[in-house]
């Protein structure tokens, strides 16, 4: 049954809820470039404010050796059961920038398609600024309307999109002060605003960079083409070893540790709702592509991959200039299902890259950030308390899925405080998270505030 205190405060507090998260959106908290330090760090400030705001209390900015975790908490009751809520506070960078139809730290609300009562546009408007001030939001319906029924504890990062680095320090070094019984993330989707569903499956991820190094000085084309090695050539050519005609990735050892689903497991998948002609009409294709044997949802949740995420070297500018560029870089990434260890990974791709470079060119491999896939349980009572709470706001049972996506956070939750993760995310794949042009509906960012309090309501009651 629905409470309607909820949605009564929702509706008359929605344009401040609007207004505080674009006062969020338009700091530039870009982790990965150091030139936005001031504006990560200010970002900080401001969701410690926030919460102060909405009632919580030893609200602190933990300091860390990369951007601080910022740490608030609730405790009504110390024999009541307590909810961790983990989000994020940076951004990825906006580039490129002209690809953007308004500002990308100018939030502002468009007409949609898929979300015709509008859409926020802005860079962290779905990942994860959206999704994590709903939790703020609703904490703060809960405080006001005297229905808070457990504990709860925030932990807002600023680090989780170059890798939280140094997350798992800070959950080590605090292990008291995080002791809880459920961690509740938002920074997944949904299927449809009309088909809810809660992640119970995330890949992981091994992040590299590689560098192939031909002569020691950009040469003259015309003198030297055809004599000496062309480092772009060369990279291009050995990308293009890394995969087979049927799209298999061909390091050896790669596939040795991969979970493989039964057929009545990936049956069970193949029931959620799914348009391949929407699904292509939306990205602009003529047609799919990945691994042989596999339906687009199951490779882009089930099976591993390998694809390269930015390659340069040579003359970029304006008009022509024959030049042999020194040195090829390319960026890639490998999602990893079960079993596969992202360390392993790494060294088996290092190790293989560098044995198909020609005598020609030296190779350098440099590791980034990793981390491990999980699959969290739908048999929990946190998970049956989140499912109850979208069937209340959405009207319907929400499906199961696997995602593609990759939260590395969630297994170290799991192996340094005990505790599963439910992922009750609210966004759409259509969002255009880490994109030009990313944004989140406004429906779904208030209908996640409206479903978390039946989340808090749901746990408290079945953990007695």
């Amino acid at each position: 049954m629905q409470n309607p205190n909820i949605n009564t405060y929702i509706e008359k507090n929605k344009d401040r809820f609007l207004n505080e998260l674009f006062e969020l959106l338009r700091i530039p908290s870009v982790s990965a470039d150091p030139k936005y330090k001031a504006d990560v760090i200010k970002t900080a400030v401001c969701v410690k404010e926030k919460l102060v705001a909405a009632g919580a209390d030893k609200v602190e900015i933990c300091e860390t050796a990369g951007y601080p975790i910022v740490y608030g908490e609730k405790i009504i009751d110390a024999k009541l059961p307590t909810v961790l809520v983990y989000g994020h506070y940076d951004v990825q960078p906006a580039d490129p920038i002209e690809l953007w139809t308004s500002g990308p730290f100018e939030p502002v609300i468009k007409k949609t398609d898929l979300h015709p009562e509008g859409a926020i546009f802005a860079r962290g408007s779905c990942d994860d600024k959206g999704q994590m001030y709903m939790h703020v939001k609703a904490f703060e319906l809960m405080m006001q309307t005297n229905s808070l029924p457990c504990n709860v504890k925030f932990m807002i990062e600023g680090e989780e999109e170059v890798g939280s680095s140094n997350l798992a320090t800070f959950v080590k070094q605090n292990k008291e002060k995080l002791k809880a019984d459920v961690i509740v993330i938002s920074d997944t989707g949904i299927i449809a605003n009309n088909i809810p569903s809660i992640t119970v499956g995330l890949r992981g991820l091994s992040y590299v960079e590689v560098e192939v190094t031909g002569p020691n000085r950009d040469l003259h084309s015309g003198l030297y083409g055809g004599a000496v090695a062309n480092p772009i050539n060369i990279l291009c050519e050995m990308i293009a070893k890394m995969k087979d005609d049927k799209n298999h990735i061909t390091i050896p050892g790669f596939y040795d540790d991969v979970e493989i689903l039964t057929a009545e497991e990936r049956a069970e998948m193949a029931k959620a709702p799914f348009s391949l002609d929407e699904y292509k009409k939306a990205l602009d294709l003529s047609d799919i592509h990945g691994e042989d044997g596999y339906s687009t949802n199951e490779r882009n949740s089930i099976r591993p991959t390998l694809d390269v995420n930015g390659i340069w070297g040579g003359y970029q500018g304006e008009g022509a200039k024959t030049v042999i560029a020194s040195k090829a870089y390319a960026k890639i990434s490998m999602r990893l299902v079960p079993h596969q260890d992202s360390e392993k990974i790494m060294k088996i791709f290092g190790d293989y890259f560098k044995s198909i470079a020609p005598k020609s060119v030296k190779v350098k491999v440099t590791p980034h950030h990793g981390g491990e896939p999980v699959v969290t349980p739908s048999t929990s009572v946190a998970y049956k308390a989140a499912s109850m709470a979208m069937e209340t706001t959405f009207g319907k049972k929400p499906v199961p899925v696997r995602s593609g996506g990759s939260i590395p956070i969630v297994a170290m939750f799991k192996s340094e405080l005990g505790l599963d993760s439910v992922l009750m995310g609210f966004g759409l794949d259509s969002d255009a998270i880490h994109s030009p042009n990313e944004h989140y509906g406004v429906f779904n960012y208030f209908k996640g505030i409206e479903t978390i309090p039946y989340f808090y309501k749901n746990f408290a009651e079945m953990s007695k």
